[in-house]
């Protein structure tokens, strides 16, 4: 959710701006646009649309400074347009400032501004006002009117700083929204992501929050909120850039799709030793540790939530602890019981979703011990957890996730086993035999994404659509939310979804002719209600797509298209089963012609409430 580059040293900033801005579109936005000192002034081009709009009028508009900041926004205060877009300036447009965030007492501060100073605002953006703030307070030091600006501004903000006045320094600021640095030769950077500064430098430092950084070309200094300098140590980023490439696929959601049975056995087998025994890196949990535990909250946003849901379903039935699940957003505002004794678990992609980091410092605030499971090394929400599980996923690009959903899945199960096992409520030959069978979810995997022409014939016959029920019961249910989430959100069509035993109390009303139900009947033990369930919407016309393991026959007679996961556990089926939803998601999308990495009005780090 809006990407932030910065760059000073001896290069064209334009081309790295734009360069680094590209490699953050995954996050999603409406607009962009660059500041660049340049023959003694601060330029500003911004444009409302997608980068290359930008990029297309600097080809007719060039800027050869090289020292500048640039933006990709995503709304929030005022409507997509170029007079909304990023970067912002003062009234003489000499100081030019891009933030990612969100300034909750920006209004009071316009008011003032305008009723004490006579400033005339050129946007409806809250960003204008740290422009008019900084301006105020500057009296010919850059770094010590910024620090005199935030004091007087409440909320969530990464902001880079750039003034003609100064024009050797970039400074920027970190407050609950993600901010790197990236260092070079006679260069420095800064970004909201690593993709964004891969091309130029692997060594980073990861800014803590409420800290100030200035950067010139020779070198980077970080401060905290009293202006005391601290120590840094440099972060080496391993994973290979080139992981963040298409590497042929028409898009990065189908390049992510198929990365699955990758990221679920790099999950699993880095954890397991010889025995077979999970190792989870540097967690340390006991039965002394779980018997003091009287409460396991999962705590997480979107698709996390849904992980979360199947996560709860694997520790009750395999740890016998009892879990509640809760939305990031809601969790703070219904004051939940916490202390000491609770295991507070927050699951995130991104390790920045800032809903799911208010939540996790709320419970930390009250004792609780913090337990992440996050997808970015040295991300917000990994920092400041106690323990962390890692999801190797690799980078996810696409908005819609797909392989940090199912490597979620594969930890949560090695969680929920471990948690078993220590607690002495799964035996060892329990153990193994579920071990084994998750061992075989990659293999699996694998042979979901060989052949889906069915998928493809379907998601053809049903893109105009406008309405899709999705149903299941037990952990299917779970799945199937996270089903219509995929295919709401990259193809825009109105489905949900529902636990099949409630259709009689509401949603069977509307149930008609040709309407498209997606049934999940994976589930052995539920097998016959789901049979009866898809008969009921048969009977009022609906046609009906299921998904169920190879074997069971018998659902042929009821719904009109099976696509078949390979058989497995119960417990285990939702690493496959969505699967072929999420392909089904995806070609549904490209049929419709939608943007399927970048859809309307999403993100991918949600870094404002």
């Amino acid at each position: 959710m809006c990407g932030i580059v910065g760059y000073i040293g001896n290069r064209e900033a334009t081309e790295v701006l734009i360069e680094g801005l590209s490699r953050l579109e995954y996050r999603g936005y409406d607009s962009a646009g660059i500041a660049v000192y340049d023959n003694g002034e601060v330029n500003v081009r911004k444009y409302k649309g997608r980068l290359n709009v930008l990029a297309e009028h600097l080809k007719q508009d060039s800027l050869a400074g090289s020292i500048g900041i640039g933006h990709t926004r995503w709304a929030t205060h005022g409507e997509p347009s170029d007079r909304n877009a990023h970067p912002h300036t003062n009234e003489e447009g000499n100081i030019a400032v891009i933030h990612n965030g969100i300034i909750e007492n920006y209004m009071k501060i316009k008011e003032w501004l305008i009723e004490e100073k006579g400033i005339e605002f050129k946007s409806d953006t809250d960003t204008e006002v740290i422009a008019h703030l900084i301006d105020h307070y500057y009296e010919g030091d850059l770094m010590k009117a910024v620090y005199q600006a935030i004091e007087k501004m409440e909320g969530a903000y990464a902001i880079g700083v750039i003034a003609k006045s100064e024009p050797d320094k970039v400074i920027a600021v970190r407050k609950d929204s993600p901010l790197i640095v990236g260092l070079g030769e006679g260069e420095n950077f800064i970004a909201s992501d690593i993709p964004a500064l891969l091309k130029y430098t692997r060594k980073m430092h990861l800014i803590e929050n409420d800290e100030v950084v200035l950067l010139t070309k020779d070198g980077v200094k970080i401060f905290n909120e009293l202006g005391q300098e601290m120590d840094r140590e440099v972060f080496n980023v391993t994973w290979d850039a080139d992981a963040a490439e298409k590497e042929g696929y028409e898009h990065f959601m189908i390049k992510e799709i198929h990365e699955q049975p990758k990221g679920i056995s790099e999950t699993l087998m880095r954890r397991l030793d010889k025995e077979d025994n999970i190792v989870l890196d540097g967690i340390k949990l006991t039965n002394e540790d779980l018997e003091n535990i009287n409460k396991i909250y999962i705590v997480a946003c979107g698709t996390a939530y849904h992980a979360g849901l199947v996560g709860r379903f694997a520790i009750e039935k395999f740890a016998k602890i009892p879990v509640e699940v809760d939305v990031a957003s809601e969790f703070r505002y219904r004051d939940p019981f916490i202390d000491e004794k609770t295991l507070f678990i927050a699951v995130s992609q991104s390790g920045e979703t800032l809903d799911t980091l208010a939540a996790l410092r709320e419970a930390k605030r009250k004792g609780a011990r913090i337990l992440s499971i996050v997808n970015v090394v040295g991300s917000s929400v990994a920092r400041e957890s106690h323990d962390v599980f890692y999801t190797w996923a690799g980078p996810e690009i696409a908005v819609a996730s797909t392989k940090a959903y199912t490597t979620q899945l594969t930890a949560f199960y090695m969680l929920a086993l471990h948690m078993a096992t220590i607690k002495g409520n799964m035996d060892r030959e329990q153990y193994l035999q579920i071990l084994k069978e998750l061992k075989t979810m990659p293999e699996k995997a694998q042979s979901l994404l060989k052949d889906f022409a069915e998928i493809q014939h379907q998601a053809a016959g049903h893109f105009n659509n406008e309405s899709v029920f999705f149903m299941g019961r037990g952990v299917d249910v779970h799945v199937a939310h996270e089903a219509s989430l995929k295919l709401k959100e990259i193809s825009y069509i109105n489905s949900f979804a529902i636990a099949a035993g409630e259709l009689k109390h509401g949603t069977i009303a509307l149930i008609e002719k040709g309407t498209l139900v997606v049934a999940l009947a994976t589930q052995d033990r539920l097998y016959d209600k789901m049979l009866s369930n898809i008969q009921e919407v048969r009977a009022r016309g609906a046609y009906v797509v299921a998904v169920a393991k190879e074997g069971n026959k018998e659902i042929e007679k009821t719904a009109d298209v099976v696509l078949y996961i390979p058989d497995t556990m119960d417990e285990l089926s939702p690493i496959l089963s969505i699967i072929p939803l999420q392909l089904f998601a995806y070609y549904v999308a490209v049929a419709r012609g939608t943007d399927v990495d970048k859809p309307k009005n999403l993100a991918k780090s949600v870094t404002v409430e």
